[in-house]
């Protein structure tokens, strides 16, 4: 299995896949692995079958996770083992049309405004601002802020793209009172000396915001972005540009963000009154 193991890493990083969804889709094979106690290239097409509709019905597990596996089923019976795939024919189960959680402007604010710690402030304040995935906020380098053009450039995002966000005046006047007292060289935020801040570190310093600002609402720290596309939406910003600010390879994907957004019944006229009459 270890032979097979690092061909499949190597295939998917020739393939240019994040080093998460590389973990990710390891961490598949191993399970289905572990469950029959054998290496998944002497399992028959009924046992795989059989396997993923055990984790659906039984383990409970997401139809997300299971997409996961058929995915990294797919790239080793295909790409590794050389196999047709036609054979196996793995339905994948539809996934299941979720709204993100959005948080008010005010609940946003008593987020941002919770923490005594200065880092703590400006990496709520510039992951909200910005609209950033977990991951950039953590990856963010001091030369990646263009305070001259007030823009923020996100490198190597997901599905491996560049692009450029907005910087915030307000965000960019606490980042460098944040400088002056941190004196931070290349990470903007770090834990530890040359080194970006912690996932994890990020996560606890969300949600003990959340805490000690009252909020029950059962977010995580993605809900900042999911809440800075939605005011946007409400502002009046187009479509389009805020699939742009997000990295959406789809404007399909930055439209879950209209069934979110909240209407002023009082802007909305009638038909009629539009009308000659």
């Amino acid at each position: 299995m270890s032979e097979l193991r690092n061909k499949m890493i190597q295939q998917m990083q020739l393939k240019g896949y994040s080093k998460n969804t590389i973990a990710t889709y390891i961490e598949c094979l191993v399970c289905l692995s572990t469950h029959y106690k054998t290496s998944p290239d002497l399992l028959s097409v009924d046992q795989i079958r059989e396997y993923i509709q055990y984790k659906l019905t039984e383990a409970k597990l997401s139809k997300s996770w299971m997409n996961q596996t058929i995915s990294a089923l797919k790239i080793f019976f295909c790409e590794v083992l050389k196999r047709d795939w036609d054979g196996i024919d793995i339905p994948r189960p539809r996934r299941e049309k979720k709204l993100p959680v959005v948080l008010s402007k005010e609940e946003v604010s008593r987020i941002i405004n919770t923490p005594r710690n200065l880092k703590h402030k400006a990496f709520l304040m510039l992951t909200y601002s910005a609209g950033l995935r977990l991951q950039e906020a953590c990856n963010l380098k001091i030369r990646h802020i263009d305070s001259q053009r007030m823009l923020i450039r996100v490198v190597q995002a997901k599905g491996a793209k560049d692009r450029y966000t907005i910087l915030s005046p307000v965000a960019l006047h606490l980042l460098r009172e944040y400088w002056k007292i941190y004196r931070v060289r290349e990470w903007l935020f770090e834990t530890k000396p040359n080194q970006p801040i912690a996932s994890r570190t990020a996560q606890h310093i969300f949600k003990d915001a959340l805490r000690k600002a009252g909020i029950n609402k059962q977010v995580g720290i993605h809900s900042l972005r999911h809440s800075f596309a939605t005011h946007l939406l409400e502002q009046g910003v187009s479509l389009p540009i805020i699939q742009q600010l997000l990295g959406h390879t789809s404007l399909r994907t930055t439209s879950i963000y209209l069934h979110v957004q909240k209407y002023s019944v009082y802007a909305v006229k009638s038909p009629l009154d539009t009308l000659s009459m």
